[in-house]
């Protein structure tokens, strides 16, 4: 481990900070969820989604789970209260949701969220985004991505880490067939260019807790795709 990593390890775990998890059973969320509770780096972690997941290591046994109903969040208020740290790996696709379920779940819901989670205290919020996020995108994904960045980072919180990877690689609970061809196309570009336009899922989990651990130097901060690789590659 980079020695620099250790001290802001031991220095941030000295500090009996709680946290919170928004899709933990996506992807990123439940690879960052073993990440976190095998570090040890928090007194508390909370999951919170629609349904109960099935932990059976004792790895995860003083993980809270709050289940909520996504369409009435605000009831769920409590839920998000005293929380340092807020992490929303929360998505879904628009072939799965339909365009419109798209724009639910990846902008509405997570709006909501992220507005629970200040008034509750939250003090930092790190969202997964995606590379190329930009509210004026002709394509719905990246749209809508850009503008929930900007409408999390209206919101003021003290510190917003947001993160934009490529194409995730991993071994997916679910089938997406166009996804699974793309990142079979992109192999040899990959191969040449490992931080351009895929990255490990383990990776960007990794990412997220080396850079809640480190000192913020700014309010809003944006990792790229090859900024997530690089704080990352520290090991945890």
């Amino acid at each position: 481990m980079d020695p620099e990593l250790g001290a802001q390890r031991e220095a941030f775990k000295a500090q009996n900070k709680s946290c919170f998890i928004l899709g933990a059973s996506g992807e990123t969320g439940r690879v960052l969820l073993h990440e976190i509770v095998k570090s040890g780096l928090f007194s508390k972690v909370t999951t919170i989604g629609r349904r109960e997941l099935p932990f059976e290591e004792p790895l995860y046994k003083d993980v809270v789970q709050k289940i909520v109903d996504f369409e009435k969040l605000p009831n769920y208020a409590d839920d998000f209260k005293g929380h340092d740290v807020g992490f929303c790996c929360l998505g879904t696709t628009k072939a799965k949701a339909g365009a419109d379920g798209f724009v639910r779940v990846d902008h509405d819901y997570v709006l909501q969220a992220a507005e629970l989670a200040k008034a509750g205290g939250c003090t930092h919020f790190n969202l997964q985004s995606s590379k190329g996020a930009n509210k004026k995108s002709p394509f719905l994904y990246t749209q809508v991505k850009g503008q929930i960045e900007e409408d999390v980072e209206l919101l003021g919180f003290p510190r917003c880490s947001i993160f934009r990877p490529a194409i995730l690689i991993c071994n997916r609970q679910e089938s997406r067939m166009f996804e699974w061809l793309t990142l079979k196309a992109l192999t040899p570009v990959s191969a040449l260019v490992p931080t351009f336009i895929t990255i490990p899922v383990a990776t960007v989990a990794r990412g997220f807790l080396n850079n809640a651990i480190r000192p913020a130097k700014q309010p809003v901060e944006v990792l790229e795709n090859a900024d997530i690789f690089e704080v990352a590659g520290k090991g945890i």
